[in-house]
């Protein structure tokens, strides 16, 4: 990667480690982290670094091919239960 500094402090999460890494400002991020960092704002020049398809981040086997995880909706409470927070038997 070239001589992009980050302009502010920047959350991303490492996608090898799945752990939240903060790219400080005024540094240099590695170039599989720094292309995380998709906020032209966030870049001292405000344009985003090139990035090379040349440096590919090692995944497992099939990691290209999971699908994310869904976040699923929240359920109603089960039955009877407004009714114990009320404080009657519900019947």
């Amino acid at each position: 990667m070239g001589a992009a500094k980050l302009a502010a402090s920047v959350y991303v999460t490492d996608p090898d480690t799945i752990q939240t890494v903060i790219l400080e400002a005024g540094t240099s991020p590695e170039a599989r982290l720094a292309a995380l960092v998709t906020n032209p704002a966030a870049w001292e020049d405000g344009k985003l670094p090139a990035t090379t398809p040349a440096e590919p981040t090692p995944k497992g086997d099939d990691a290209e091919t999971e699908p994310a995880a869904r976040k699923t909706a929240a359920r109603k409470p089960a039955r009877g239960r407004t009714a114990a927070a009320e404080g009657t038997s519900g019947q």
